[in-house]
């Protein structure tokens, strides 16, 4: 990174922002504030323009309109939209479209604007070949290019804080960071549980997975943060609900519900556990960080699209691994997202799936590690979208 990005002087107007449109869940303002804090440590100035302010808030400090938060100047999106004098890079994040107004200002400024579409993650062989792929306005003189995150060279790659590695081998490397964790969180493990955090959408299933864990040889410590999740477990286990605190202990099976936390805060709880089910896009990536076995449930989309990219990750992510693990991993991974092994079929249990899937996790676990250094050899996002500003800037 030059010293042109560590200037503690912020320009007037930005070098960049990115607008969100928050759909649904977490996922979509979990990776842009993730990447607005990612370009803002590396001396950036940085604009988030949210509509959904109350989901963004719950993700970082309350703050007002306008206001710095982590670097980050926070702004509502609003109708109408506000005056504001576009950055120097303009991200619209997952096909949200710049306001008209903007786009007017954006034609307006000289230079133009660097403008990109920052797309959903897929490791499909084609994202590759789309990335960087121009669009022009079709009336004004402004030019979109498409910007894919991935996990090869030729794609933007994916978001990876400044010391984000080090911080969590440091965490893994030393016990005493992980019990310190367990206790603030009034979690005690067995010394030989298996420790797992489940984040999902929810699963017609879940009752039959929680009936494997109680009845299976290994102790299970279930953490689960509150919200969707925690209502979903408390039904499955016949409770009405399941507060931040309690716990509830079926055979071997020991689950705890967890108070929401902030973004580092869930980092950490990921880097604690052995094995992690995560969702949609944001836990995704941050469970790959994490260099621990994960499970992947992917975002539904409309006519089994998701399958195709579900298959396009699972065979990337198995290369290189033996065939019976490999094929542990696919079957319950399958399992989870309810796809069916055989044009037709019904889709396989989690919890007939989990024997194999378990017997597997010590391989899963050397190999989430090595997954991880892979990761961590490639450009970063913030890197790649730093380009754009070349040459006044380079991360």
């Amino acid at each position: 990174m030059s010293t042109a990005m560590l200037a503690t002087d912020r320009p007037a107007v930005p070098d960049c922002e990115i607008f969100c449109r928050v759909v649904d869940n977490l996922g979509d303002i979990g990776v842009c504030w993730r990447l607005a804090r990612d370009l803002a440590t590396r001396g950036l100035g940085v604009r988030l323009w949210v509509d959904g302010w109350a989901t963004l808030v719950g993700l970082c400090p309350p703050a007002a309109d306008g206001a710095c938060v982590a670097g980050v100047e926070l702004r509502r999106w609003t109708e109408p939209f506000p005056d504001a004098v576009p950055a120097r890079l303009v991200i619209e994040a997952f096909a949200c479209d710049v306001p008209p107004r903007h786009l007017e200002a954006m034609a307006a400024r000289e230079p133009k604007p660097a403008w990109l579409n920052l797309e959903y993650l897929s490791a499909e062989d084609w994202v590759a070949g789309c990335h960087g792929m121009a669009s022009p306005h079709p009336r004004l003189p402004l030019t979109k290019r498409f910007f894919f995150p991935g996990f090869v060279p030729g794609t933007g790659g994916l978001v990876q804080e400044s010391g984000l590695v080090d911080a969590r081998r440091a965490f893994q490397a030393d016990p005493a960071a992980r019990a310190a964790l367990f206790a603030a969180l009034g979690v005690a493990p067995a010394p030989d549980a298996l420790v797992v955090s489940l984040f999902a959408y929810g699963h017609g299933q879940l009752a039959g997975l929680l009936d494997a864990w109680a009845a299976g040889p290994r102790p299970v410590c279930l953490l689960v943060p509150e919200g969707r999740m925690a209502d979903a477990l408390a039904t499955a286990c016949g409770r009405s609900a399941l507060a931040p605190g309690e716990g509830l202990q079926r055979g071997a099976l020991d689950i705890r519900v967890l108070p929401f936390t902030d973004q580092d805060g869930y980092d950490r709880l990921l880097w604690a556990c052995d094995l992690n089910f995560v969702r949609g896009e944001d836990s995704f990536v941050r469970a790959q960080w994490a260099a621990r076995a994960l499970v992947w449930q992917i975002y539904r989309q409309q006519e089994d699209a998701h399958h195709v990219k579900l298959d396009a990750f699972m065979a990337r992510y198995t290369a290189g691994l033996d065939a019976d693990v490999a094929a542990a991993l696919r079957r319950f991974w399958r399992a989870w997202n309810e796809v069916a092994e055989t044009e037709g079929g019904a889709p396989e249990t989690p919890a007939a799936c989990w024997p194999a899937f378990a017997a597997a996790l010590p391989r899963l676990a050397a190999h989430a590690r090595e997954w991880s250094a892979e990761l961590e050899a490639l450009p970063d996002l913030a890197q790649a979208l730093a380009k754009f500003l070349e040459p006044a800037v380079k991360c």
